[in-house]
């Protein structure tokens, strides 16, 4: 592919030094890694817990794999004095600092934001914790199940008169992951300006709160605290999972346009003079009713009967696709998610790339993810050369 075809991404040049494990910090070098960041990984000698995770392939995790293309990987035990010196050296040429320790850890290795930004003002250190680098809860751990349960996911997740349950995608790291890339890219903007660094706090229950903006704001409106509801929509309805004569679907009628044509669809238009579903909110508050109806006719023919209809009508819907049916979508493979990889052990498997496109390309997987210390060797060397130029 020609320059012209493949021109320099929007974080070529940028540095970032990783000292992270699992999901949410991983996460967010990525992305920065997807937009040309050059990511080199810290691994303690046992590597990333994430490295254990199943399914391994011949002994390399998948899950691991989904998480750390583009990056480079170095073993240093931070409290050898020697390593903690390379580290030291790496924070210093880098741009950017992600690390997803307890508050305190980096700054007891002398890594911190206070002392390494005190020898290079226009760092940027972002710390991902659970609750935040200050406050009454600062010193807590947390996972992404613990902070769904505190921050009130799992109070609105599930069926109204079942367990609590968690959603199941990891929301919490990934949204954590994309606040942390999302205030780096913007505070790179402003160091490149010839602003100083920044010291960025991403707490995880924060940031879980922070997209849980409608259920908030209901609180806030109301003085009542969201309840679980299932599929369906507290202020909307149709919009939810309906039970059809072989399986299930979704539908969402978002405005009274579409309302109507979920009446032409089934065949029951007196239902728009009904006093109990004129408004959404009234079809909201009814909702419990309306499912009755409407499953009454949904019941009567198979999945793909509906979902037929509902496109030629200009409804949203879908079917409730696992993951095999979601990968093999012919949006997905018209998209190029779905890439080869090879892992380094030389096996051959499959990663989703990223979804974004700029000016009609995606991102490219520059580097497959890397074996544990895969490029200790090599930072080492390129380490000696620096000091032997200076």
């Amino acid at each position: 592919m020609s320059a012209a075809e493949n021109p320099p991404q929007p974080l070529s040049g940028v540095r970032v030094v990783e000292f992270c494990s699992t999901a949410s910090g991983p996460f967010s070098t990525m992305l920065l890694s997807d937009m040309g960041a050059e990511v080199v990984k810290i691994e303690p000698p046992a590597g990333d817990g994430l490295r254990q995770w199943p399914p391994l392939n011949e002994g390399y995790s998948e899950n691991f794999a989904s998480l750390n293309r583009n990056k480079r990987s170095v073993v240093l035990n931070l409290k050898d004095p020697a390593d903690a010196a390379l580290a030291r050296r790496l924070i210093l040429e880098a741009d950017v600092v992600v690390e997803n320790n307890r508050p305190g850890v980096m700054d007891r290795l002398g890594l911190g934001w206070a002392a390494m930004s005190a020898e290079k003002p226009s760092l940027l250190y972002c710390s991902i914790s659970a609750y935040g680098q200050t406050g009454p809860r600062s010193g807590e751990g947390g996972f992404d199940l613990t902070i769904q349960a505190a921050s009130g996911v799992m109070s609105v997740t599930g069926e109204p008169d079942g367990a609590p349950v968690k959603c199941g995608v990891p929301l919490v790291d990934f949204a954590s992951g994309l606040y942390a890339a999302f205030s780096i890219a913007a505070m790179l903007v402003q160091v490149r300006a010839g602003g100083r660094g920044a010291h960025i706090d991403i707490p995880m229950f924060g940031c879980t709160l922070g997209i849980a903006a409608l259920q908030t704001s209901e609180y806030f409106g109301k003085g009542e605290s969201p309840v679980k509801l299932g599929s369906a929509h507290p202020r909307n309805a149709p919009y939810q999972a309906y039970h059809a004569q072989d399986g299930y679907f979704a539908i969402a009628a978002g405005n009274h346009k579409l309302w109507l044509s979920v009446l032409d669809v089934v065949a029951m238009p007196d239902l728009a003079q009904d006093p109990c579903f004129l408004t959404p909110t009234d079809r909201a508050q009814n909702q419990g009713a309306l499912k009755v109806l409407l499953e009454g006719q949904f019941t009567q023919k198979p999945v793909a009967h509906w979902i037929d209809a509902f496109n030629a009508a200009g409804v949203p819907h879908a079917r409730i696709n696992d993951y095999a049916a979601a990968l093999a979508d012919p949006q997905t493979a018209y998209m190029g998610w779905v890439q080869p990889l090879t892992l380094p052990n030389g096996r051959q498997t499959r990663t989703f790339a990223s979804p974004v496109r700029l000016n009609g390309q995606g991102s490219p997987i520059r580097r497959p993810p890397p074996d544990l210390g895969q490029h200790t060797a090599e930072i080492r060397a390129e380490q000696a050369a620096r000091e032997v130029q200076a």
